[in-house]
């Protein structure tokens, strides 16, 4: 104890000084205080949950749970500290993953890491420990830098690199768990609970999505010719479960009339090579991360597409004084940025527009180094703020 104050006597003076925080009116704060406390008390959160993932790893070696009755450290945890039982099995969880791993430890200590950070970690961990401890301290980095779903992706990225038989046989695995169940009540109502793999469900997904669209262009037509301007979101005839209900009995009523011999939909698979590959091995372009094997079976029925990158992040150009992004172009900038470029936002590039960076009608060209993904939302933000060229 090198201040002289023992760790309860620490806790006790940050419970009082948070009590006394919680106590002070926000009102009085400027739009950019908000923001900077805001991302404080997060810290804050964090040094305080790896506090209490450090007791509970406490808690668990000594086993004093065990003296007032309780059946497991996770029972007394939950019923002591009145959180969900799987809560509490969580925090465990994560203590005992920590011994294994004393950089992840001293990094959730300091306040960089969460119970959601570790969880991924420890399975970089048991899959390959040795090279674990090599590359540590560069995941670590990573989750502190990333947004949640970029880590993850990363650490599966790094889990396939380090044991891809292992990422192949659970593939193979998730593709002989598909299912489709169809039951009918008495009343003739259809209930429909599926689990697809990840390519097939991308396929059976981004049709749904096409035709559920078309469902809500087609309420939003209805209701502005029923109220003209003043239509509104309320105004729709049909909620977003309705509409993607009849989108799929669309699908089925488009199935049940193609015509014998019929040109089969074909997928397009992108195939990323150049410095990039190593980062982005293999993915839909929705960011789902497949591994060759689940890749292979569709090369009968799929157009391929290659993306060449000579260097980190760039992409032969074509069309530059087009006005829109289209055709090669767009799929260069989709495959270099994956998401919305705007902070914090992770609406996958297929979702978004691009957008000039520096305008079109300021002689900006269309080429992938003047273009970035914006999400429809942040597109016209953007704009709204009059953000000038980067």
């Amino acid at each position: 104890m090198g201040s002289g104050r023992s760790f309860e006597v620490l806790l006790r003076e940050a419970q009082h000084l948070l009590a006394e925080a919680n106590a002070h009116e926000l009102t009085d704060l400027t739009d950019a205080e908000v923001t900077d406390v805001a991302i404080l008390s997060s810290h804050v959160a964090k040094l305080a949950e790896a506090a209490h993932v450090r007791l509970v790893g406490r808690l668990d070696v000594t086993k004093v749970w065990a003296d007032d009755g309780s059946r497991s450290a996770s029972a007394w945890i939950a019923w002591h500290c009145h959180i969900a039982k799987g809560h509490a099995s969580g925090l465990l969880k994560c203590a005992r993953q920590l011994r294994e791993m004393p950089g992840t430890s001293s990094a959730m200590a300091a306040g960089r890491l969460t119970v959601d950070h570790v969880r991924l970690l420890a399975h970089a961990h048991r899959v390959a420990p040795d090279a674990f401890a090599n590359d540590e301290e560069r995941l670590i980095g990573a989750a502190e830098q990333m947004l949640f779903s970029g880590f993850e992706r990363i650490i599966r990225y790094w889990v396939y690199a380090q044991a891809p038989d292992d990422a192949e046989r659970t593939a193979a695995e998730l593709h002989e768990q598909r299912r489709l169940d169809a039951s009918r009540s008495i009343d003739g109502v259809v209930f429909v609970d599926a689990m697809l793999d990840p390519i097939t469900g991308e396929v059976f997904l981004r049709e749904l999505e096409r035709l559920e669209r078309l469902e809500f262009e087609a309420d939003w037509a209805e209701a502005r010719e029923r109220l003209g301007d003043a239509a509104a979101g309320s105004h729709l005839r049909r909620t977003p479960k309705q509409r993607r209900a009849d989108a799929l009995g669309a699908m089925a009523k488009g199935s049940a009339a193609k015509p014998p011999g019929a040109t089969e939909a074909r997928v397009l698979l992108q195939v990323t090579a150049g410095a990039e590959s190593v980062e982005r091995m293999c993915e839909l372009s929705n960011g789902t991360i497949v591994t060759p094997g689940q890749i292979l079976p569709l090369l009968p029925w799929a157009d391929v597409a290659r993306i060449i990158f000579d260097g980190p992040s760039r992409v032969l150009d074509v069309g530059v004084r087009q006005r829109l992004f289209t055709g090669a172009t767009r799929i260069a900038v989709e495959a270099r940025d994956q998401v919305c470029q705007h902070p914090g936002c992770d609406v996958p590039a297929e979702r978004c527009e691009i957008d000039h960076i520096v305008p079109y009608e300021d002689g900006g060209l269309t080429t992938q180094v003047n273009g970035r993904c914006y999400c429809p939302f942040h597109h016209r933000w953007h704009h709204r703020q009059g953000e000038p060229a980067a």
